[in-house]
């Protein structure tokens, strides 16, 4: 086979962990349309769902109910009982008795302190207009979230020795994604040279729990000590560097792009660029989010963009005591009050076309680009801009270009940023429908999965492409079955089908579909990502058909080895990989010369042309 000046970039697994379930094997797809799903699949996605939480599979209810936007559970914390502390002051002198060990060093000057006949204890005496820091509880605003399926805990999967939440789930989920690509990751390995592996993963917040940086901050206002893995492993990129380090192995391109709410479709951008560019020929790309902790809910509602219990009680006409639905928290283009947060952890496989076809991998898709524009001048960071209008056109007019018109106009659905906020609502229909009427398409499919699974943040666009993946294999594009069938006022529809119930297309029924994210700061992204279907045509008048032939003889052992992962975790019998501290290389192990590096007998050739030749 010839190389492409530009390679495609196939997508070859999918894995993952969210409120809908686990990602391999389509199962959190089916959680978001399980109403049309047939009996077959419906009862292994609720297999699947038991592994994870312990429920049993026949208790449909039970396991339906513990996935997906809800109340917060508790797994994580009480939402009603959030330790803060008091400010008070004295208002008169005060004694009291403590240990000599536990007075402060130094003694505030105006204490007064005396001995006891006890040698142990001494007598304190504080003067008025002391103040003093009280340990109290108080209930958060906000109680809906889109949290893992309730029970599943992934650090107990593995040996996670008190890693931040957010690393427990990249171990799962990355985990997830290889096991079930149907291709030995040591084959790959093998064909592919080291420096032709990227991994770009991350979060947009960093690990904030009690192991990573939110313990860290916290530590001495709590009166603990910092220990010595909060700060190392609350690094934004750590789901990078534990994938390389634990799960691949890799020696390759790595790091994360961190941009807000569009997080994902940096990282996204970074690995089709590698691929495209030949740099790279594998690329593992993903995010991990695990937000949903007091403190990040309480900014986030202070800023009044969550969806608090009272504004959910006043849209829905209930009194101050009733409980809302909180299964209906989220509700883009519709009357809404704000975005619900939410944790997940989603990572994609991605190989160029060659190799792909070379191996046999199952192909889910292709990226064909990704868009990524500021919004210019600002009257408020958090404000939208002007930037998203020329994400979206671009990844529309790449899509036409490569699929022609037709493709556009009648066989193409936005997976929107859709985030439940009446800002989001007004602008993103604003811009999504002025793209639909420059490209003369009459009514564009839009669906918003954050209606289910929450907004999680640096993972929003991933939670899209594993709804895409699954809309393509099924043929059922979810709909925004949150707002009663009822769209907002104020939204911009004149050429947008806003989804309000699941849409049957059948298999081949789209073609593609944009992937959208507006970040916080102005950073906006847009992915144009085409359908298995077409990637294989493309890919049959690239190749021909007897190449593609033969890619299929391949691919019925790949299926089979996706079967038997398949089979291995509906039965429990598999677990995260997680190699700490194997195969590690040592000094002794690299050898240097002019021309290359050789790693444990692993070749890679240094450059040996001058790119700037034309400058010399």
């Amino acid at each position: 086979m010839s190389r492409l000046s530009t390679r495609l970039p196939l997508i070859v697994a999918q894995g993952g962990i969210g409120p809908a379930g686990r990602t391999s094997g389509f199962h959190a797809y089916r959680r978001l349309v399980m109403d049309k799903m047939d009996t077959a699949d419906a009862m292994a996605t609720l297999n699947s769902l038991s592994r994870l939480t312990g429920i049993k599979a026949d208790d449909r209810d039970g396991l339906l109910n513990a996935t997906l936007v809800r109340k917060l559970d508790g797994t994580l914390f009480d939402a009603d009982a959030v330790l803060r502390h008091k400010a008070l002051n004295t208002k008169g002198a005060s004694e009291m008795l403590l240990s000599r060990k536990q007075l402060p060093i130094p003694v505030p000057a105006s204490w007064q302190v005396t001995d006891t006949q006890d040698k142990a204890l001494v007598k304190v005496t504080i003067p008025e207009g002391q103040p003093m820091l009280i340990p109290e509880t108080f209930a958060l605003p906000v109680h809906a979230a889109g949290q893992l399926p309730t029970g599943f805990r992934p650090e107990k999967l593995y040996a996670s020795r008190n890693h931040p939440r957010g690393l427990a789930m990249t171990v799962y989920g990355a985990s997830d994604a290889v096991s079930s690509m149907g291709v030995d990751w040591d084959v790959l390995d093998k064909l592919v040279s080291p420096e032709q592996v990227s991994v770009y993963a991350g979060s947009s917040m960093s690990q904030l729990d009690q192991n990573g940086n939110g313990g860290l901050l916290q530590a001495r206002l709590k009166g603990k000590r910092v220990t010595s893995k909060q700060l190392p492993l609350g690094f934004a990129e750590m789901p990078a560097d534990f994938v390389n380090a634990y799960i691949l192995g890799s020696l390759g391109s790595t790091g994360t792009s961190m941009g807000a709410c569009a997080t994902f479709l940096y990282n996204l951008r970074h690995a089709v660029d590698d691929i495209q560019s030949g740099r790279t020929r594998v690329a593992l790309v993903g995010n991990s989010e695990a937000p949903i902790t007091p403190e990040v809910i309480e900014g986030y509602a202070t800023m009044g963009a969550l969806a608090s219990d009272k504004a959910l009680r006043a849209l829905e006409g209930l009194a101050e005591s009733a409980e809302p639905d909180y299964r209906k928290a989220c509700r883009p283009f519709g009357e809404n009050c704000g975005f619900t947060l939410a944790e997940s952890a989603q990572f994609f496989v991605l190989m160029d076309d060659e190799l792909a076809l070379e191996v046999g991998a199952e192909i889910l898709g292709s990226v064909a680009g990704v868009f990524v524009n500021a919004d210019g001048p600002k009257k408020s960071i958090s404000g939208p801009g002007a930037g998203n209008y020329l994400t979206v056109a671009r990844a529309a007019a790449l899509g036409r270009n490569i699929l022609g018109d037709e493709s556009l106009q009648r066989r193409s659905f936005v997976q929107a940023h859709g985030t439940g906020t009446a800002q989001n609502r007004v602008t993103e229909s604003a811009i999504l429908d002025d793209v639909a009427a420059a490209f003369s398409i009459e009514n564009w499919t839009v669906s918003a999965v954050k209606s289910y699974v929450g907004h999680s943040l640096a993972t929003a666009a991933a939670d899209q492409m594993m709804s895409t993946l699954g809309a393509w294999r099924h043929g059922v594009i979810p709909g925004i079955q949150t707002i009663g069938g009822v769209l907002a006022d104020d939204i911009h529809n004149q050429n947008l089908n806003l989804l309000t119930d699941h849409l049957e297309t059948g298999v081949n029924g789209m073609d593609m579909a944009l992937l959208n994210a507006k970040g916080f700061g102005g950073n906006n992204a847009t992915a144009t990502v085409i359908a298995p279907h077409k990637t294989q045509d493309m890919l049959e008048r690239r190749y021909g058909k007897e190449a593609m032939a033969l890619w299929a003889a391949r691919n019925e052992r790949v299926s089979a080895r996706q079967a038997e992962a398949e089979s291995l975790k509906q039965t429990g019998e598999d677990s995260p990989i997680y190699n700490f501290g194997e195969g590690v290389i040592t000094p002794e192990e690299v050898s240097v010369s002019r021309e290359k590096v050789v790693l444990q007998g692993r070749e890679v050739q240094l450059p040996t042309e001058n790119p700037f030749s034309d400058y010399c």
